[in-house]
């Protein structure tokens, strides 16, 4: 199973279905789950397929069946106007190269603002402590802050994030960078 939920946001729109490929040159059966929430912009939508993939017709049969089965159980008829405008989209050559062109120029916004963490955290703790940061790809990272440390950040700093310190590196803006550098840092070295 494979979720495909950030494609064009990591190397770009071919590159990151590399993987995908390979797994389904390689493996009998496949499933691939992909979302059109995080390159459409289209959260609210629930816009996205799942695909099986396989070489036995009967197999591929009970497990769409299954699919279907799945689908009923969490809805009976799913919203249509995010499909029609991925739709939309991708059947106009025009749209589809100014979809690729803002989906590239996001890429680049999160690859600069990685870059700009890891340049923030190495000038401020003089280590390479977070340069993770900047190897990762997509729109979160993992801080690998504890629980009592986020709720620190909250309470103390005015920064949100699930207790497991998922961060949505979208969510930052150039210009708050230092400011939540500095939070982190505060909340890891005290010990109250």
């Amino acid at each position: 199973m494979i979720d495909l939920a950030y494609q064009g946001l990591g190397l770009g729109l071919d590159a990151d279905a590399f993987g995908v490929r390979c797994m389904a040159a390689q493996l009998p059966e496949l499933l691939v789950a992909v979302s059109c929430s995080k390159n459409f912009g289209l959260y609210r939508d629930r816009v996205g397929c799942a695909m099986v993939m396989g070489n036995d017709t009967d197999r591929l049969a009970i497990a769409f069946d299954r699919l279907l089965g799945a689908i009923r159980g969490n809805y009976s008829m799913p919203p249509d106007h995010g499909a029609e405008v991925v739709a939309t989209i991708l059947a106009d050559p025009a749209l589809r190269t100014d979809w690729d062109d803002e989906l590239q120029i996001m890429r680049e916004r999160l690859q600069g603002l990685r870059q700009t963490l890891v340049q923030r955290f190495r000038e401020r703790t003089g280590g390479g402590r977070f340069d993770f940061i900047g190897k990762q790809q997509g729109m979160f990272s993992l801080l690998n802050l504890t629980p009592t440390q986020v709720k620190r950040l909250r309470n103390e700093h005015a920064v949100y994030m699930p207790n497991d310190s998922r961060t949505n590196i979208a969510g930052l803006r150039t210009n708050q960078v230092d400011n939540f550098v500095d939070a982190v840092l505060a909340v890891r070295s005290s010990t109250h």
